[in-house]
């Protein structure tokens, strides 16, 4: 019954005339997790104003952060299923935020509908310049040769590179030690200094440092090889087969809005996503589009839940 009436209410906010075809006639909420200027506000900024010209029709950016981005997907997760609310979702608040967190106002896969995986950001391992490895079997041995020793950086406890680290420890049977830091910035400071002797980063933070010759890079943590560092290898191809953490973003709705809206949107995200300045504003944040159907995301989160939750049991970690 909830579902018909879901249904209903859709079919009722969208058969006027003020909005586009399968759009409601109000603005649109595009919900943010995260502070304005970083990579999901950029990327919701992008998407959304494309989205907005498409279909003549407003897309308001509302930056909700907190609770790694928690605080974002509560209120998103209660929003009438009209199409009216989206979520941009990340690996954090749909797959690992589950383990780190004690409780959550929300359920990542009951509460939402996948509309489509956005985009991807590639992760690059780097190593301070004098750490004596130039790949990473090479880093593996030494690891190993010099057990707690070396210490890998991170922008916090339970971040993507924090757990980037425990899945590289997991699957190489290394002993390193997690250092946490306020934030990516800092962490890099103090690998370049030498401080810390690694860290999985997003390419587009690190790659003016790997230019300049202050850090080393050894591989990528795609599944591919990324456009914007095509030299590099794979950690699968580098040694760790099936390796691979990154970030990614992409649009959910509340769980009980009706599957053809979840299409219709589906459809839009996807077509804009194809336009050439969109590809390469979103490429220049190291950013790449991941564009597929609803069942593709919703397959994608169910394959990352399980994974990332036994990262962070073996681990221990917890969010600050």
């Amino acid at each position: 019954m909830k579902r018909v009436a879901a249904a209903l209410f859709v079919a009722l906010a969208f058969s006027g005339g003020a909005g586009a075809q399968g759009w409601p006639g109000k603005p649109v909420r595009f919900i943010v997790g995260f502070t304005p200027g970083g990579p999901s506000d950029i990327l919701a900024r992008a998407l959304g104003q494309k989205l907005a010209d498409l279909r003549d029709q407003q897309v308001v950016i509302e930056n909700r952060p907190g609770a790694g981005g928690n605080i974002a997907a509560e209120l998103v997760a209660k929003s009438a299923p009209d199409g009216a609310t989206w979520l941009l979702g990340n690996n954090s608040i749909l797959a690992t935020n589950q383990s780190l967190y004690r409780s959550l106002g929300y359920d990542p896969v009951k509460d939402f509908a996948p509309v489509a995986l956005v985009a991807v950001q590639p992760n690059i391992l780097v190593v301070n310049p004098d750490v004596p490895a130039s790949s990473v079997k090479e880093l593996i041995a030494l690891a190993k040769a010099r057990p707690g020793e070396l210490n890998y950086a991170s922008s916090g406890s339970g971040a993507a590179a924090h757990l980037a680290g425990e899945l590289f420890k997991a699957m190489t049977g290394v002993d390193m030690v997690h250092v946490p830091y306020k934030g990516a910035q800092p962490a890099l400071t103090d690998v370049i200094a030498g401080q810390a002797q690694l860290m999985f980063a997003t390419s587009a933070s690190v790659i003016p440092y790997i230019k300049a010759g202050r850090l080393r890079a050894l591989a990528v943590t795609t599944a591919r090889r990324s456009a914007a560092v095509p030299e590099l290898p794979t950690l699968s191809e580098a040694g760790v087969p099936g390796f691979e953490a990154i970030t990614w973003h992409g649009v959910v709705v509340p769980g009980a809005t009706p599957a053809p809206l979840v299409e219709r949107l589906n459809r839009d995200i996807v077509e804009v996503l194809r336009l050439p300045d969109l590809r390469e504003r979103l490429e220049s944040l190291g950013a790449e589009v991941a564009a597929g159907t609803p069942r593709d995301f919703a397959d994608y989160i169910a394959r990352e839940i399980p994974k990332w939750t036994k990262v962070v049991k073996d681990s221990g970690a917890r969010a600050e």
